[in-house]
């Protein structure tokens, strides 16, 4: 790894800006002012699910006078069990299952995905999608967690898919989009699950892997890319090391200090001494913060919160650009068709015999910075190329001057004409918002999550003395917990060595 800038030093690179939306190249104002990228993605939720109801209140237009792609309440599926359409529907504060809907964890595949977007399993040619096909696919896949006694919210009916939060329920996310820009398409990298639009965001492919089997990636990421140029980065886990360490291989064998958990990069912020580029990851056990369904999304509401606090308190705040985004749909409903003219990162070769070239759904994002406008509706021109998780690399490559990982990333748009002000704002769009407390009971809380499963499978792998208990006998969050701690921690003792 190379020799790293001095925290809180945005490194040496010449910065570049965009002069409007959607485009890239030589540029002349926004980037160049950012010294910090901080981004913090969450798990599992669409863009319609979260903030689709954004600007109903205003007929879908920003009080910028820009046009937002949100719902208009007459969007819905057929339901196929009734025989009727299912329309989408606002969900109410204040009841014991708001923070818990969809109320099951949805499918969210290849296969699924395609079933939601097409009514099939395998696209049609050309892949036009209807997105009409999330109720009677949240049916099966219900069907299937019953059977299997997965953790399913009380009165789940595969309805309840196409209910939508509202700016009341979350009001955090909300005040954010409204109070800075929103991304009204951004689109999951690969219309699959977790692993794959996560391996995007941080090497610009997934090495042609299309499901969660494969847990790690060989691919060069842009925490290298960053080394080998001197430039400084973080990866905080929430609450324990973060998963990412260990899922490719050039941050498994970066330096210790480049890791840390939340409170750690709480202390850097309020000291100025953030990392030019920072990745933060929620906690991922079923009592976390991650908002994958079925769990608290109001946890999440709480992180998100506390992450923008730990940023504008600090002395760094004005030179920093916050993102927050979702890895991927996770089966929520959302009405847009995804694009179909993403470029192909490498020429491995697509699992499930995908070429890449279709983007996933569309996923809920922020930018957030006192030199963005209020009110910001940030998106390209139809029929360009979206914004996907790889314009987070583009636009780190853009400011410091960084050659593209992949194909993909070098296609890529960044986000630096969102930065239109020449002074940065001191009104705070979170003041007097206050941060909702869930009243349901979690139907998960206590049974291992997916990625804790995934996680302890890498701890496995490390090459360090067996653990007791095993690997085989983890039962609980709990027990995961204490697995992967006590793993990770023997191996990073054994790497000082």
């Amino acid at each position: 790894m190379g020799t790293h800038a001095k925290r809180g030093n945005g490194g040496n690179g010449n910065p570049t800006r965009n002069p409007q939306p959607g485009t890239s190249g030589p540029v002349a104002n926004g980037l160049a002012a950012i010294s910090h990228i901080v981004v913090l993605m969450l798990e599992n939720r669409s863009f319609d699910h979260m903030l689709g109801f954004l600007y109903a209140d205003a007929d879908n237009v920003s009080p910028a006078g820009q046009p937002f792609e949100g719902l208009t309440g007459k969007e819905s599926n057929p339901d196929g069990a009734s025989g009727s359409s299912v329309a989408v529907a606002q969900i109410q504060p204040g009841q014991a299952n708001t923070y818990f809907l969809p109320g099951a964890d949805p499918g969210e595949g290849y296969v699924a995905t395609n079933a939601q977007l097409f009514g099939s399993n395998t696209p049609p040619v050309p892949p036009v999608a209807t997105n009409a096909g999330f109720v009677n696919d949240f049916a099966a896949t219900l069907a299937t967690e019953i059977r299997e006694k997965e953790s399913i919210y009380p009165g789940t009916v595969a309805t309840d898919i196409m209910a939508m939060h509202t700016p009341a329920t979350l009001p955090v996310l909300s005040a954010l989009a409204r109070g800075f820009a929103v991304c009204d398409h951004w689109f999951g990298s690969a219309p699959t699950e977790t692993l794959p639009n996560r391996s995007f965001v941080h090497a610009a492919t997934s090495q042609g892997h299309m499901d969660d089997k494969t847990k790690s990636f060989t691919a060069p990421t842009i925490y290298g890319l960053l080394s080998q140029n001197n430039i400084d980065w973080m990866i905080y886990g929430y609450d324990a090391d973060p998963l990412t360490r260990l899922t490719f291989s050039d941050t498994a064998s970066a330096a210790d200090a480049h890791f840390g958990e939340f409170t750690d990069f709480q202390a850097e912020a309020k000291q100025g001494q953030l990392a030019a580029y920072t990745f933060l990851e929620p906690s991922w056990g079923s009592s976390g913060n991650s908002q994958h369904p079925n769990y608290d999304v109001a946890l999440g509401e709480q992180l998100i919160h506390d992450v923008y606090y730990a940023l504008r308190n600090g002395p760094a705040w004005n030179e920093t650009l916050l993102i927050v985004t979702y890895d991927e749909h996770g089966g929520c409903y959302d009405h847009v068709s995804p694009p179909t003219n993403a470029v192909p990162p490498d020429a491995t070769a697509g699992e499930f015999g995908f070429d890449f070239k279709r983007f996933g759904p569309r996923v809920p994002t922020l930018l957030v910075s006192p030199l963005i406008a209020a009110g910001t509706v940030f998106r390209v021109a139809t029929g360009a190329m979206p914004f996907d998780h790889t314009s987070i690399l583009k636009t780190i490559e853009l400011r410091w001057s960084l050659p593209a990982l992949t194909a993909r990333d070098a296609a890529a748009l960044d986000v630096g004409g969102v930065l239109t002000l020449a002074a940065a704002r001191t009104d705070d769009p979170l003041a007097g918002v206050v941060v909702p407390v869930s009243s349901g009971t979690n139907p998960a809380a206590g049974k291992p999550s997916h990625l804790q499963e995934v996680y302890a499978d890498l701890a496995a792998a490390l090459p360090v003395a067996a653990t007791k208990p095993d690997r085989t006998s983890l039962r609980s969050e709990d027990d995961y917990e204490a697995y992967i701690r006590q793993r990770v921690t023997a191996w990073k003792t054994q790497k000082g060595r």
